[in-house]
């Protein structure tokens, strides 16, 4: 990222909005000597920075934001989306999988060597007894912390 070409898009982005920099700091809950560090060009945009600005301000695109790269505003982008959100349109993704869901097809979680010949380098999974019992469940949250469940 060209630090000078990120600067002038900054400014852009202060002067479309009709924010001072501090302004623009309290908007997106960052300390103002950030935002005056940005602009003189001594520091560089850390990633929870870009995010914030991309969580306040979803008319700006990212890859305009960061290279340059498509337009500014955004007029694709709903005002009241959320820029965080991730949608799969147009895919076959499921929205919610249940794990405990016996009748799963084996063959969607096999890695697929091949694609052609439909050749895997994975076996079949086995069917669970039903008279199997449940050791231990892992819940592994977005923070990187988990917590393990145990009968007692």
């Amino acid at each position: 990222m060209n630090t000078e070409d990120f600067i002038k898009r900054l400014e852009h982005v202060l002067e479309y909005y009709g924010l001072t920099a501090s302004s623009f700091a309290d908007k997106i809950n960052v300390q103002r000597s950030s935002i005056s560090h940005l602009l003189s060009g001594r520091n560089k945009p850390s990633l929870d920075f870009i995010l914030k600005v991309l969580e306040q301000f979803p008319e700006i695109d990212l890859l305009w934001f960061l290279n340059g790269v498509g337009v500014f505003p955004n007029t694709s982008k709903s005002q009241s989306s959320n820029s965080t959100e991730i949608k799969a349109e147009n895919k076959n993704i499921p929205e919610q999988i249940n794990l405990f869901d016996e009748n799963r097809i084996e063959e969607e979680n096999r890695v697929v060597e091949n694609k052609f010949q439909k050749k895997s380098n994975t076996p079949i999974l086995e069917q669970v007894s039903p008279t199997s019992e449940i050791e231990k469940i892992i819940v592994f949250y977005k923070d990187g912390t988990f917590k393990s469940y145990t009968e007692k």
